[in-house]
């Protein structure tokens, strides 16, 4: 039996984005953060550490490795950021490794839009006939509603830094969003379904989601056995043949780990409830009211596709001691499931996300602003005292360039605001726009005109030059016990140093050393200095040097 459809769209309301409006969108979303900066520290950092090693040959390239220390999960993620490196010599080696990452996030922002387009074009997803004509044609609704499913996702917040980094999980991303493609377009377009569902879960295995593949298998088979569609059906061989080589990859990759913490503890959940409020809005909010007002639709694919996918990723993160590196593969899929509550909106709600974006955004844009005044002008005082005592050693610097884009940002924020809230708008996916226009426009004044704070307090190139000083232009090696991968990272790239990590002080052949400020005093080793970091409060490293027999 076919339950009536909750969608009620005129043919006014399936008006498209402009196109040259949405690639501004996702080129203002994009670019910055791709030039002029270092790696920052923690995973971002690591990930370009391992793919330095490998590109440099001072490691393997089936096992990247820092300072002899292996990596965890795939090698896949590091073999795109070193053949990037290799390829493009002439460009700085964290510049060209992240170029590769900034073309896979345009591909997930494709494949998102692409996901959406074809689950509304099904059957049971189109808007209600109208008696006498007028609604709107299933191909001009399915545009619309894929214009909302990628403005949804671009106003997630939990996509905004982890999407601009250089690790493993945005490929994992990729592939999580490839094959949603695949499950999408089996209807419409069968031979690249299942091109997308061979490639995405291999890829994912490869890149340190295994566990995560074959659970994707597994529901992905089950839904498409049980598909109207013939084409659907048939696809589901093909994902249990992409499970079996998402196993044998992630078997030879060795990219089997235990990650999972089994304690679900009343307290866990709460915390994973908070993530999940703040990571993926706006998203979630939408995502559930689609699931009510669809909730006799929920067996139809257009909501159980991308439901079961994040379902999946929420349940991976709440296993891994709340996650979010593993929420951030459910985004793509709540995004597409928010964009199912557009047709059926109440307009209280629709004028609420709007004025709470209006006052948010600009308030943000506003704080901004101000310390920027404040570093070039010194004008207000406060603002750019504050950030020189957050990070010690900070100078402000100039850019035009920067100030040209915040201010032609700025300008379009102002213009957006204004179209959105001067006259009555009917499109679907006019909710999201001032959401998505407040992300991209935070994000691109942090990545300009605050982008040398940012970059000086978040990468450790201050750091090493401050280890740098107590050491000797040329030594044989520096022992590094029981540090971040990160910090060995970056004593690898930005020092230049033979670093031993694997050893203790007491068996390294190292005539220098650095370790935590708090850690036992070695025998026949003589303190050098103590030394922190510019955002650091107390000296955290000590400098040790060997002491003469």
């Amino acid at each position: 039996m076919n339950l009536p459809t909750p969608a009620i769209v005129a043919e006014r309301g399936a008006q498209r984005m402009p196109r040259l409006a949405l690639i501004l969108f996702c080129a203002a979303y994009v670019l910055p953060g791709l030039f002029g900066r270092e790696p920052w520290r923690n995973a971002d950092l690591s990930a370009f550490g391992f793919m330095s090693s490998v590109a440099s040959g001072h490691a393997p390239w089936w096992q990247p490795s820092i300072a002899g220390i292996h990596a965890d999960g795939g090698p896949l993620p590091y073999w795109v950021g070193a053949m990037a490196i290799k390829a493009m010599p002439m460009l700085e080696p964290a510049l060209a490794a992240r170029l590769p990452y900034g073309l896979i996030l345009v591909l997930v922002l494709m494949l998102v839009w692409y996901s959406c387009f074809h689950l509304a074009r099904t059957e049971a997803a189109q808007p209600v006939a109208f008696a006498f004509g007028g609604e709107a044609q299933g191909v001009d609704y399915a545009r619309a509603m894929a214009d909302g499913a990628l403005l949804a996702l671009i106003a997630s917040l939990g996509l905004l830094q982890l999407g601009h980094e250089t690790t493993p999980e945005l490929l994992q991303l990729l592939a999580s969003s490839l094959f949603l493609y695949g499950l999408a377009a089996a209807p419409f377009r069968l031979a690249k379904a299942r091109w997308a569902v061979m490639l995405s879960l291999p890829v994912l295995a490869a890149s340190g989601a295994p566990a995560v593949a074959l659970a994707c298998a597994v529901v992905g088979a089950v839904q498409c056995s049980k598909s109207s569609y013939a084409q659907v059906r048939e696809l589901a061989l093909w994902i249990l043949i992409a499970g079996m080589l998402a196993a044998i990859s992630a078997w030879e990759f060795n990219a089997w780990a235990w990650r999972v913490n089994i304690e679900a503890a009343p307290a866990t959940i709460l915390d994973f409830l908070s993530l999940s409020a703040w990571f993926s809005w706006p998203a979630w909010p939408l995502a559930l009211w689609t699931l009510w007002r669809w909730r006799a639709h929920w067996q139809h694919r257009h909501i159980f596709a991308p439901l079961s996918l994040a379902l999946i990723a929420m349940l991976t993160s709440l296993l891994m001691d709340n996650s979010d590196r593993a929420l951030l593969l459910g985004l793509p899929a709540l995004a597409v499931l928010a964009a199912f509550a557009l047709p059926t909106l109440k307009r209280g709600f629709a004028a609420a996300m709007d004025w709470f974006s209006v006052f948010f955004f600009s308030a943000g844009a506003l704080f901004f602003w101000i310390y920027y005044l404040s570093m070039q002008l010194d004008w207000p005082k406060t603002p750019a005292a504050n950030l020189r005592r957050l990070a010690d050693g900070f100078e402000p610097q100039f850019n035009a360039l920067a100030l040209t884009a915040a201010l032609l940002a700025s300008a379009a924020w102002v213009a957006l605001v204004r179209w959105r809230t001067a006259r009555n708008q009917h499109a679907l996916w006019k909710s999201l726009v001032l959401p998505a226009g407040g992300v991209a426009l935070c994000w691109l004044l942090a990545m300009t005109i605050l982008l040398p704070f940012a970059d000086y307090a978040r990468s450790d190139k201050a750091l090493i030059a401050r280890l740098g000083r107590h050491l000797p232009p040329a030594i044989n090696c520096l022992a590094a016990p029981d540090q971040s991968m990160a910090t060995l990272a970056a004593i690898e790239f930005h020092g230049g140093w033979l670093v031993d990590a694997k050893r203790p002080l007491s068996e390294s052949a190292c005539d220098y050393a650095v370790q935590a400020a708090g850690a036992a005093v070695p025998a026949n080793w003589v303190l050098v200095a103590h030394e922190q970091r510019p955002t650091d409060r107390k000296p955290t490293f000590k400098i040790w040097k060997r002491a003469l027999p």
